[in-house]
């Protein structure tokens, strides 16, 4: 079964924890301490890190976790050159699998020209970093809608 926790970062934002047949995924930690401690009191570790965009605020954690726990890290290919440490570059289509479950990976441009999303359709979840917000669509700095 899938687990999915949010996790409060920096003053206005989030980032998510899933966990499914023993491994971990976060997915864009703004900052690593609050996930640290959410990993410290939930006895996992951060085995991936999947990434939706290079905004600071999605991946400014992911450094200081990939070092700390040998996180494989991945995200946008249309951003590797802004995100220095992506192990795994993902285009429209590609999957990564988080134990169990599979995340799809949907590329969203608009935000930020490279922008992804990850669908998981078990758990009936997506993660939409900036491209959608509660009461709308995000930001778009790079892109066009």
């Amino acid at each position: 079964m899938t687990e999915i926790h949010i996790i409060p970062v920096l003053n206005d934002n989030y980032c998510y924890a899933v966990h499914d047949g023993g491994q971990t995924a976060i997915i864009d930690p703004g900052e690593a301490g609050p996930v640290i401690r959410f990993l410290q009191k939930s006895g996992w570790k951060a085995d991936l890190i999947l990434l939706t965009h290079h905004h600071g605020d999605h991946t400014g954690g992911m450094p200081e976790l990939k070092r700390l726990y040998g996180s494989r890290v991945f995200g946008p290919a249309a951003e590797t050159s802004r995100i220095p440490g992506i192990d795994t570059p993902l285009r429209e289509g590609d999957a990564v699998r988080i134990g169990g479950t599979t995340a799809q990976v949907i590329e969203t441009p608009g935000h930020t020209k490279g922008h992804i999303v990850y669908w998981l359709p078990d758990a009936k979840a997506l993660f939409s970093g900036d491209t959608l917000f509660s009461l709308g669509c995000g930001r778009l700095f790079e892109g066009t809608a």
